[in-house]
């Protein structure tokens, strides 16, 4: 079973700490993020029980928008990039960091490859993993590094989770209230350890959609 975590929450203390120290001696304190996501509801509910889990304080002086917009790779690196513009036309005011959250599916590699290296080109975050978001989800209850496809990843969940909450849970897509369970069943630092691990495996290769499983996850450090 995952170990349930205590304390603060270790993603959005990280946040915390960058907001006050970035927020002290300047004028404008109000920071705009603005994360668009390849999926409509999945990684957007992700994002909003995220977004409600952070500090009082954190929102008052930072506006977080998350947009689902059911598009992909580089259309939806082009689709954030003509938001943010429009954005900041209608007020006025800078988008201080822009991200783009899409999966691997099955979009031909040099798109895929080609999105990731664009973010790179100009200082948009990327987060992107594969094949399917919910690998982040299967991080929090174990590590491993096998080849595997969005159906086991279901299964797999279904499968940790049954063993906490009862036999007739099943992971189903799109599920408003899954922060929530992950909050309470899974294990968000073992998560981050674990896809960090990953990451370190193929630290220093270009190939991204072959990649067998690395996550590039907003962790709210502030980047």
């Amino acid at each position: 079973m995952a170990k349930k975590r205590s304390g603060s929450n270790p993603v959005t203390g990280r946040f915390v700490r960058h907001e006050t120290k970035r927020a002290t001696g300047t004028r404008r304190l109000r920071r705009y993020y603005l994360i668009v996501c390849e999926g409509e509801k999945t990684e957007p509910f992700y994002f909003e029980g995220l977004k409600r889990d952070l500090p009082p304080g954190v929102l008052q002086v930072t506006e977080i928008e998350i947009a689902g917009t059911g598009d992909n790779t580089l259309n939806l690196v082009q689709k954030a990039r003509t938001r943010k513009k429009e954005r900041e036309q209608q007020t006025g005011l800078p988008v201080d960091r822009l991200w783009v959250v899409f999966d691997r599916d099955a979009f031909p590699s040099q798109h895929f490859n080609k999105a990731i290296e664009l973010c790179e080109h100009e200082g948009i975050g990327c987060a992107w993993s594969n094949e399917a978001f919910e690998l982040w989800y299967l991080l929090h209850f174990q590590y491993f590094d096998a080849r595997i496809d969005r159906r086991q990843y279901l299964e797999m969940l279904t499968g940790h989770l049954r063993k906490q909450i009862g036999q007739d849970f099943r992971y189903e897509k799109n599920n408003p209230d899954f922060y929530r369970l992950l909050k309470t069943y899974g294990n968000l630092e073992q998560a981050i350890a674990h896809a960090s691990r990953l990451s370190a495996l193929y630290e220093d290769r270009r190939d991204f959609a072959d990649h067998t499983l690395v996550p590039k996850f907003i962790c709210w450090s502030g980047n």
